[in-house]
């Protein structure tokens, strides 16, 4: 059987969130948005094989993840499926490798396949999950770092304030990661750049990818530097439909809203990041006087 290995496109979305809505797991790689955001940077593309979902990362190394099913009668599929990973990894003349095998995958492995595959857990790439109750309490001896970060955020920021994320301060979210990455030095390869293409992407195609999260403003420009949010707005969704009209995709939206929307306010958007970029050198000094 000749396997077809597709790239991950937004247009796959309805067709791999239909298995993760059967496998209900906790585990974070089993969301559309992360396979995603980050299949450039693992060379992560998949294949539906027997009616099962399969992931490959193809690299130094090949392995494909644990074959997800859609329902039960699919689920019956994974001897098969097995068989023809095997055969591709025969035709790669390379070992058989599986990731993402969680403890009960493991075990329907063993009642399909008895004791033909052993399992290594590799906790330093494991990932936290914390669990919701918690975070908001942050009670007990092991959530106590976090509670100090948020005094001391609430200490220094004492007119914070939370905004959901919107079309409307996705690109000063933006121009913020642009900032981190300035002043971070991140280069063009590595686990930083990773990170803020990630976010960049992430924040530039939240609306399709459905995400949903918060944004906290906690050192707000001079109020009379700051354009209203009617007016912005208007100018913001103006921009944001130029930029589907023409085409822009890509690295090449971030530049094109930006320079759209200063010339829309005839440069006064520009200059309210100016003084945003004031305002937090002068409270940066101020802090950094008192230590």
């Amino acid at each position: 059987m000749d396997l077809i290995w597709k790239k991950i496109g937004m247009e796959d979305k309805p067709i791999i969130e239909k298995y993760y809505a059967f496998e209900q797991s906790k585990c974070c790689e089993f969301s559309f948005s992360n396979n995603y955001l980050w299949a450039p940077f693992y060379e992560m593309e998949y294949a539906v094989i027997e009616d099962m979902l399969v992931f490959i990362t193809k690299g130094e190394r090949i392995s494909v993840g644990m074959p997800l099913a859609k329902d039960e009668a699919s689920e019956k599929n994974l001897g098969r499926v097995i068989s023809v990973l095997e055969e591709y990894f025969d035709a790669q003349k390379a070992p058989f490798q599986m990731h993402l095998v969680t403890e009960d995958k493991f075990a329907r492995l063993e009642e399909v396949f008895p004791g033909k595959f052993s399992i290594e857990y590799m906790r330093n790439q494991a990932d936290y999950i914390y669990e919701m109750e918690k975070m908001i309490s942050l009670a007990g001896k092991k959530l106590h770092g976090k509670r100090n970060h948020i005094n001391k955020f609430k200490e220094n920021n004492p007119d914070w304030r939370y905004e959901p994320l919107s079309s409307e301060n996705v690109p000063a979210c933006i121009e913020m990661a642009e900032e981190w990455k300035r002043r971070n030095l991140c280069e063009e390869r590595g686990e930083k750049h990773e990170e803020f293409c990630v976010t960049l992407k992430a924040l530039e195609e939240y609306q399709q990818l459905g995400l949903k999260g918060g944004v906290l403003v906690a050192n707000p420009i001079p109020e009379d530097k700051e354009i209203p949010f009617d007016e912005i707005d208007v100018v913001i969704q103006q921009a944001l439909r130029e930029c589907e009209e023409q085409g822009i995709k890509g690295k090449r939206i971030t530049p094109f809203l930006l320079s759209r929307v200063k010339d829309l306010t005839d440069g006064r958007s520009l200059e309210a990041n100016i003084q945003l970029v004031l305002n937090n050198a002068d409270i940066g000094s101020k802090i950094a006087m008192e230590l």
